[in-house]
């Protein structure tokens, strides 16, 4: 019973640590933006890709974007919601959605550092965002109540199967003697 709950805990230990991770639904013929926010505002370079295609969803670089890497399905279709990129801002504007655009988009980010020559580049991407098309919301918001709910269940179950376990323990050891049976023999 122990093991169930050290699994729950863990279970919810890493949906904090994966707190940058969100799900999106969306509607076809819809716009939809992938909100992402960087810890500073020297970014140099914003790469937003799609695990699932070898080409780049936005690459925006040299205050523009590089429309030679950008994969054919996004051209025309995509843009930062703030080219500025004030306060971090790297959030992508995805138009006129369709099924196809479903997937795990990754966001990932350089920036510079107190000097031209250094730059920090982190090949972690600092958002993960998993849009799926054909939902009644556009904010993922039925997807969060869903997985509240999910969690709520789980973190009940969890602290009373604790409880019975305790329970059970408690009852060993206040009664740990049994007195031996004793054989008759004939």
């Amino acid at each position: 019973m122990f093991f169930v709950f050290f699994n729950v805990m863990l279970f919810f230990l890493s949906q904090i640590v994966d707190s940058y991770q969100k799900n999106i639904t969306t509607k076809s013929g819809h716009d939809v933006t992938l909100p992402c926010r960087a810890p500073n505002n020297n970014i140099i370079v914003v790469e937003w890709s799609r695990a699932d295609l070898d080409e780049y969803v936005l690459l925006y670089r040299d205050e523009g974007s590089v429309l030679e890497e950008q994969h054919p399905s996004f051209k025309n279709r995509v843009d930062l919601q703030d080219r500025q990129m004030k306060d971090g801002d790297v959030s992508l504007i995805l138009k006129d959605v369709t099924i196809n655009d479903t997937g795990t988009y990754e966001c990932r980010v350089v920036q510079g550092g107190p000097s031209p020559k250094k730059r920090v580049i982190n090949n972690k991407p600092i958002c993960i965002i998993y849009l799926s098309t054909g939902g009644h919301t556009e904010d993922g918001s039925v997807g969060l109540i869903v997985g509240l709910s999910v969690s709520a269940v789980l973190l009940v179950a969890a602290v009373v199967g604790f409880l019975i376990y305790r329970k059970h323990q408690q009852q060993q050891s206040q009664d740990p003697y049994q007195p031996p049976v004793e054989l008759e023999l004939v």
